[in-house]
């Protein structure tokens, strides 16, 4: 639920042009904030975030922080590629200590593969950018050759590496072992996909359809045709009469099915506050549970420019006192995020098989807590936005087979037209990238990697 713009001066090949030369710095910067990704691991989303960023990105104009954004994402979106074809055209590997010099080349490469940037000014500013580190100046025809091959040869190079899954080794062994291989290698590349614009719109989905050039998902979402420019432009935008939220993030605020009305429900981890809208446009009487004081604050803008209203607490869930509790509970529980890989792909770079082990640690903790405050015969949905295995279906089983007193609603494909796959035999929805591919009228396709059961506590 943003008003993030879409269309960036940078854009995948053959989506849209850029300027023939965009400035050194924004080069330099989307460099070094590669490897702050890549060798220490930061959130990207936090260091191109527009108040609290990198300062260098601040520091750029608008139109170089789009081409920053262009070139760090599809550096990594397409790092294991990019490095393939770097090592074949290397005679002899960098040394340990030129890794900064292995960001300047990626960056470089990925400009000349995947982005509409000339490539003479993807090279000569690369060439720039070694000459002027005075550890990598011995580097900087090394560099100039190296790119002039991927140039000259992108065509041959492409094809070379195509098959190689552009997702490290780790994550492709979880998708192999949680999905089959050949299921595994459809969600590995749905992954490389631009992710489409969904809307959740208030009301008249059909009517907002045909003003905003779109179509209507089985989830009920409006996905949009690709375009340039910010959704706040959009008609609508200022009326809140939709909002930004992907097909898979939909479902859960959905799965309550239509006994809302005048229920107290609390919605756990509630920013951005998507789930939320839903909730008080089904009728409930919504108490959103956030512990992050920013993320409050931005969920009370959202909801606001919307014209919702919620009561809004900021807590620390495991110490939420819900009283005598509530008559449905929703977690969307804090996770890996490996499900949102097409928008965010930063997140396999960043995190590790032990990473997804402590949150599915914390996430039982969360949902063993979000239990304790469902009334007798209450709902509770428990969601989240990873692919893993682990965050999701074993992590249920693991807490139901000490727990008498809650059982699984299954969720009934019959009534999900359009997203039968999706629904487990155990009656859980789990989406992956793959799904919802383009159809014939040429708007993007597939949707976030999301799991979701329903969970009644019994009388």
């Amino acid at each position: 639920m943003n008003s993030n713009t879409k269309g960036n001066v940078a854009s995948p090949k053959g989506r849209g042009t850029l300027p023939e030369k965009a400035g050194l710095e924004a080069r330099a910067t989307a460099a070094r904030l590669l490897a702050a990704v890549v060798d220490r691991k930061t959130s990207l989303d936090g260091m191109l975030d527009p108040e609290h960023g990198n300062p260098a990105y601040l520091a750029l104009d608008p139109t170089d922080r789009g081409l920053v954004r262009a070139i760090v994402q599809s550096s990594l979106r397409y790092l294991p590629r990019i490095e393939a074809i770097l090592d074949r055209l290397l005679a002899t590997p960098l040394p340990a200590g030129a890794r900064s010099l292995q960001h300047v080349l990626v960056t470089g490469a990925a400009q000349i593969l995947y982005l509409d940037i000339p490539d003479h000014s993807a090279v000569d500013l690369a060439v720039e950018m070694a000459n002027r580190d005075p550890r990598n100046r011995r580097f900087a025809k090394l560099v100039n050759a190296i790119l002039r091959r991927v140039s000259r040869d992108k065509a041959i190079l492409l094809e070379e590496v195509s098959g190689i899954a552009c997702v490290p080794s780790w994550f492709e062994q979880r998708l192999v072992d949680a999905y089959g291989r050949e299921r595994a290698i459809s969600i590995a590349e749905a992954i490389l996909e631009p992710a489409a614009i969904d809307l959740t719109v208030k009301q008249d989905p059909e009517v907002w359809a045909a003003r905003l050039e779109g179509r209507l998902l089985p989830t009920g979402s409006l996905r949009l045709q690709a375009f340039k420019g910010a959704v706040s432009e959009l008609d609508g935008y200022d009326d809140g009469a939709w909002w930004v939220q992907d097909a898979a993030a939909c479902l859960p605020a959905q799965l309550f099915g239509k006994t809302l009305a005048g229920r107290r429900v609390a919605d756990l981890c509630a920013a951005p506050g998507g789930k939320t809208a839903q909730l008080l446009l089904a009728g409930a009487e919504v108490v959103a549970v956030e512990q992050s004081a920013n993320r409050l604050r931005r969920m009370q803008t959202n909801l606001s420019r919307l014209g919702l209203s919620a009561q809004t607490v900021k807590s620390d869930l495991l110490a939420l006192d819900a009283g005598d509790g509530f008559d449905a509970v929703l977690l969307d529980a804090p996770c890996s995020s490996t499900g949102t890989i097409r928008r965010h792909p930063d997140v396999l770079w960043t995190k590790s098989p032990e990473d997804i082990g402590k949150l599915a640690e914390v996430q039982g903790r969360l949902l063993r807590h979000a239990m304790t405050l469902v009334r007798p015969g209450g709902l509770l949905v428990f969601s989240n936005c990873s692919l893993d295995p682990l965050e999701g279906e074993m992590l249920v089983e693991n807490v139901l087979s000490n727990r008498s007193d809650f059982a699984r609603e299954p969720v009934l494909p019959e009534n999900w037209p359009g997203l039968e796959t999706a629904i487990t035999a155990k009656g859980e929805f789990r989406t992956t990238p793959d799904m919802l591919l383009p159809a014939a009228d040429g708007i993007a396709g597939g949707m976030d990697g999301f799991y979701a059961c329903v969970l009644r506590r019994l009388s």
